[in-house]
């Protein structure tokens, strides 16, 4: 058996974005259905994006690559309830040569920690075949110049 991960805190996660749960998104036990998170994970990776700064429709246009996801993991804690506000954090995990992967937590009322887990995206120029390209160096410097305006306060929290 597997050891659980720590518990985040919503401090690990300087970007927030926060929305509320909607009724179609609660199964009949009333809480949100479980794919629903990965739902939230790529809300708050695309609203992280946006507060840095980055177009993701640029990197095709400009840079003649796309991002394609190839892993996801999650861990549950708690369940989140309709109508209830909650707030995903995002941040990079790791920078690869092809890759990023992305931290994500969803937190509920009060920063309680509802999942968190990881999404790992490949950059490639689209196929068939597709092929593997390397993480546009602007791309990086951008992302982490973002990531250390939010850890001086410099930086929208959402």
């Amino acid at each position: 058996m597997t050891s659980r991960p720590p518990v985040p805190q919503p401090a690990d996660f300087p970007f927030r974005h926060r929305l509320r749960v909607r009724w179609s998104e609660v199964d009949p036990q009333g809480i949100v259905f479980n794919p629903n998170y990965l739902v939230y994970a790529d809300v708050g990776l695309t609203e992280f994006w946006r507060a840095a700064g980055i177009d993701y429709t640029d990197l095709l246009e400009t840079h003649g690559i796309d991002t394609f996801m190839v892993n996801c993991r999650a861990d549950w804690f708690a369940s989140a309830h309709f109508d209830e506000e909650i707030a995903i954090g995002m941040r990079v995990e790791r920078v690869g040569r092809t890759s990023l992967v992305f931290a994500f937590a969803v937190f509920g009322p009060g920063g309680a920690a509802l999942v968190s887990g990881a999404l790992t995206y490949v950059f490639a120029r689209p196929g068939p075949p597709r092929t593997p390209e390397a993480v546009p160096s602007q791309l990086v410097s951008q992302l982490r110049t973002f990531e250390e305006a939010l850890k001086a306060g410099q930086a929208r929290v959402g």
